[in-house]
């Protein structure tokens, strides 16, 4: 296994670096963005897709470049290490890449308007569904659905597919739910929403479990590679008894731990992503790297906080910020106890 990036790659890292780190990208500006009618930083969206970053895994024939996860997760990673108000991986790695994967050219026409901003996202826990004709009855809800409201089509996994469904649809209800960093999160309640056939991606709904996995992870990766340079720094210069705190044993061991699980998080994240581009089931690495996001990305980033005294819990401080990301990250995936569950579930399969 290679996980370098290729040309295009680079390429595509340094344009979502420019991009992602323009000037007025900064705890200010998180904070109104959050804080107004959109829920999310609507320059900034805008400016991803005049850039092109939205467009990368959208097929040739509606406008996009083809690319598939790495190329995604390259963009997501960039925006972990900013921590911006910006639906990109509800949009990208679980509205996107699944639709691109599952569906047919009719419902990956459905993708045309992402390249110009529109939003998707999908509720990663499964709705009980059945059988109606041609389509299907949804009845049931699901819980932490990112950017429900702003999204023009959330992907819903039932045992019969996954189904594509608006939130104007006639028996869906949505209801904001608070998340640690402020981004608009919904339950999702559907009550005999009939959803027809042309609207449900045949398949296997654990595809999406993936991509949503590797693009959490991604998400994850450039979080905690921002928080270790941030405690780094903080080490290096903070000066206690004549000397930095860097040069403490205790200190250099924690922070050398943090290190370990941000480089793990690189490493899980890299593998499923590079995996679901090769064509090649990425089910293990999938559980593997949300199970690590879920179980140790917090407990890094409480040792970020411990190491910067006082000042980590200061909110004008750009760590609460990481934290409150891992956090939101970790309840995505569905905590560290369901993501052992799922992996003790895969080994005794095997």
């Amino acid at each position: 296994m290679d996980f370098a990036l290729d040309e295009s790659q680079r390429a595509i890292a340094d344009l979502a670096t420019q991009v992602l780190r323009a000037p007025g990208t900064d705890d200010a500006r998180t904070t109104q963005a959050l804080a107004g009618p959109a829920g999310y930083d609507e320059a900034l969206w805008k400016s991803m897709a005049q850039a092109g970053l939205l467009a990368l895994a959208l097929p040739e024939d509606l406008g996009g470049d083809g690319f598939g996860a790495v190329a995604v997760c390259t963009v997501l990673r960039e925006v972990g290490r900013q921590t911006l108000p910006v639906p990109a991986l509800a949009t990208l790695a679980l509205g996107v890449l699944p639709t691109v994967a599952l569906g047919t050219a009719a419902q990956r026409a459905l993708l045309a308007g992402v390249a110009d901003g529109a939003i998707l996202t999908a509720a990663l826990r499964g709705i009980p569904a059945r059988s109606d004709g041609s389509g299907l009855v949804l009845d049931g809800a699901a819980a932490d659905v990112r950017y429900a409201a702003q999204a023009e089509r959330i992907l819903v996994p039932t045992e019969h597919g996954i189904a594509l469904v608006a939130a104007n649809t006639p028996g869906v209800s949505l209801s904001r739910t608070p998340t640690s960093a402020g981004s608009p999160a919904y339950t999702l309640r559907c009550e005999s929403v009939r959803v027809d056939g042309a609207n449900v991606l045949a398949g296997d709904p654990a595809v999406l479990q993936r991509f949503a996995a590797a693009g959490a992870a991604a998400v994850a990766d450039g979080v905690i590679a921002a928080a270790v340079d941030l405690t780094a720094e903080h080490l290096r210069t903070r000066r206690q008894f004549g000397k930095p705190l860097a040069t403490f044993q205790a200190v250099a061991q924690q922070i050398a731990d943090v290190y370990v699980v941000a480089r793990t998080m690189n490493l899980a994240a890299s593998s499923t992503a590079w995996r679901l581009d090769a064509g090649l089931d990425a089910g293990d690495d999938a559980d593997v790297a949300a199970y690590w996001l879920a179980a140790e990305l917090p407990k890094a980033l409480q040792t970020c906080h411990h190491l910067h005294g006082g000042l980590g819990v200061d909110i004008t401080y750009p760590l609460h910020r990481y934290y409150s990301q891992a956090k939101d990250l970790a309840r995505l995936v569905g905590g560290a106890a369901s993501r052992l569950d799922a992996i003790g579930v895969r080994c005794s399969s095997n």
